[in-house]
């Protein structure tokens, strides 16, 4: 730890402590000790993602490989170089607090990250979060990349060319990520995973929006999904043990997270269902928009006044059962597809071949859950978001899905769609949600071959195997058709519509192309 004077007389502190980075987040009235021990904030208008705030630069060395659209927006390297020098500028008059961290827990793949935040609690974010140094020691030298985060400083549309008061701009050549006036800190974590989503295809990588957990016998699974459809809550297995909640890299050799933490949503938390994400929530976590009893402290996580996207970062060496290497020399045994269909025509399961997973991995037929982006305005809507993580993909949707491919035909893992959405009727129109209960069986049948070995039927229009029988789950709610009591086949032909049209954008083979939905004979 060190504390340097600047000329100007601001302040610049390195590689402070949890407890020194908490206790400067206290002094400087930054956000208080709620009663469970985390540190909790607020973050003002913007409680999640700004999409349309994200701007990658358009230069020379990448341009050619980004696939330029609405979710990846170019800006120019002049504006950059400008905003960039405005930035530098604006930090000379403020205090900064610097961590010296690293993401990807690979000696050959981990990039060195020298995080410089306004804010003593994004850098106590970013410490929890991102991988330590101390705890992990890249083998490799490489060069260092910069994240300058800094909320007190605006942007303007008109002098900037950029869409708000609030901007993050990605530098691939030059190393650089900025924020300005952004004072939710997810964006912090997502900006280096898209860093990292660019970088690793190139070397043969498959990086991926999913958790992962490994069994005690060392099988490995990896869980795909948006925020809110799963992911953090069935990778957190008390009977398996955590490497990551988020994003993971997968090598020839096997699976690395990117991170040193979790970022777990808080909205209606309880202890029986989730609780090693309870007991995670203590002194060192980071609590977003938890709405605090003003007397007591204490977290209402039912309390959606200030969002539905209410998140705490911890380390992931608070979950109890976590994998400490943080990483597996081991290929995955099961791969699985986490949707929430608002349609409640999906079955809670189904087997996929290669063909059906490539289409479904690039349809990223999903739910927007409980407002991460900035603009929702509805709590929960049907998306199709490419590789169960569009917003953090910059290179054109195929190379990932070729790269998924190659390795399920070289791992022989399994592949599976989980619904974790609705049956028995559409979302507000008299269906019901599966129980976290229910999704654990699932996942139970699928991680001891129970859902691969059981005697199976084809799910008309859909065309893949689901299970007739599965331990712990009534047999009608495996059939999606047989939970309805009129208009499923109304309801599934319009959900085929979708992705039907969906699927368009892409140049792929016709075997991936039918491996698809069709409308069916009702």
């Amino acid at each position: 730890m060190s504390a340097v004077q600047s000329k100007n007389s601001s302040k610049i502190f390195i590689d402070l402590s949890t407890e020194e980075l908490i206790n400067r987040a206290v002094e400087r009235k930054e956000g208080l000790i709620a009663a469970n021990g985390a540190f909790s904030v607020t973050t003002g208008k913007r409680t999640g993602r700004s999409p349309k705030d994200k701007f990658i630069v358009a230069e020379p060395n990448s341009e050619k490989d980004i696939d330029w659209d609405s979710v990846n927006q170019a800006f120019s390297e002049d504006r950059f170089h400008m905003l960039w020098q405005r930035a530098e500028q604006y930090a000379k008059e403020v205090d900064l607090f610097i961590s010296n961290l690293q993401v990807g827990a690979d000696p050959t793949y981990y990039l060195p990250v020298k995080v410089i935040t306004e804010y003593a609690w994004h850098n106590l974010f970013a410490r929890q979060l991102f991988i330590r140094q101390d705890d992990f020691y890249g083998k490799i030298s490489k060069a260092e990349w910069t994240i300058l985060s800094l909320p007190g400083l605006k942007t303007d549309p008109q002098r900037d060319g950029v869409n708000s008061d609030a901007t993050l701009v990605i530098h691939l050549t030059d190393r650089k990520v900025l924020l300005c006036g952004h004072q939710y800190a997810g964006e912090i974590k997502k900006a280096m995973f898209s860093v990292m989503n660019y970088l690793l295809p190139a070397v043969d990588v498959l990086p991926m929006h999913c958790s992962a957990n490994v069994g005690k016998e060392g099988d490995v699974a990896l869980f795909f999904g948006l925020s809110g459809t799963g992911k953090t809550t069935l990778s957190a297995d008390p009977d398996r043990f955590l490497i990551g909640d988020d994003e993971h890299g997968w090598s020839e050799t096997g699976v690395f997270n990117f991170e040193g933490g979790c970022y777990a949503k808080c909205i209606d938390l309880s202890k029986e269902r989730e609780p090693l994400i309870w007991n995670a929530i203590r002194h060192g976590a980071v609590m977003e928009n938890v709405v605090l009893n003003p007397e007591t402290l204490e977290p209402d996580y039912k309390d959606a006044t200030l969002t539905q996207n209410t998140r705490v970062a911890y380390p992931v060496d608070f979950i109890e059962s976590r994998f400490r290497a943080n990483r597996v020399d081991r290929l995955p045994d099961a791969v699985i597809f986490l949707c929430c269909d608002l349609f409640g025509v999906l079955p809670p399961v189904a087997c996929l071949n290669h063909e059906q997973a490539a289409y479904y991995f690039l349809s990223g037929y999903t739910a927007l859950v409980g407002s991460t982006e900035v603009g929702q305005a509805e709590p929960i809507k049907t998306t199709f978001s490419t590789c169960f993580g569009a917003p953090f993909f910059p290179r054109p949707a195929k190379i990932y899905a070729e790269l998924l491919i190659k390795r399920l035909k070289t791992s022989h893992a399994k592949v599976y769609l989980v619904n974790t959405g609705w049956t028995g009727g559409a979302y507000g129109d008299g269906g019901q949600r599966f129980s976290i209960p229910i999704t654990r069986a699932v996942v139970k049948g699928i991680l001891t071959d129970e859902v691969s070995k059981a005697e199976s039927e084809l799910l008309p229009g859909f065309n893949f195997s689901i299970p007739k029988y599965l331990s712990g789950i009534e047999s009608d709610l495996l059939n999606p058709k047989k939970t309805w009591k009129k208009d499923y086949d109304l309801k599934a032909h319009e959900l085929i519509d979708k992705f039907i049209n969906n699927f368009k954008q892409f140049d792929v083979s016709l075997a991936i192309r039918n491996a698809g939905p069709v409308i069916y004979k009702a």
